[in-house]
C-alpha cells in the first residue's frame, strides 16, 4: 500500500476528520499562522539569516 493511500484512508476516518478540523482551527489563529509561516519559510530556506 502506498503512503498516499494510507494518508487518504486516515483522512477519511472519523479520527482523521477530527484531527483535520483541529488543524484547520489551529491554523486560522493569527498567532499560530505566523508560527506556521515561519517554520515553512525556514524549511524552504527563506528564513536564513546569512
Amino acid at each position: 500500500m502506498s503512503i498516499f493511500r494510507k494518508i487518504t484512508d486516515i483522512a477519511r476516518s472519523p479520527q482523521g476528520r477530527k484531527a483535520l478540523e483541529q488543524a484547520k482551527r489551529y491554523a486560522r489563529d493569527p498567532k499560530n499562522k505566523e508560527r506556521i509561516d515561519r517554520v515553512v519559510n525556514k524549511v524552504r530556506g527563506r528564513g536564513r539569516s546569512h
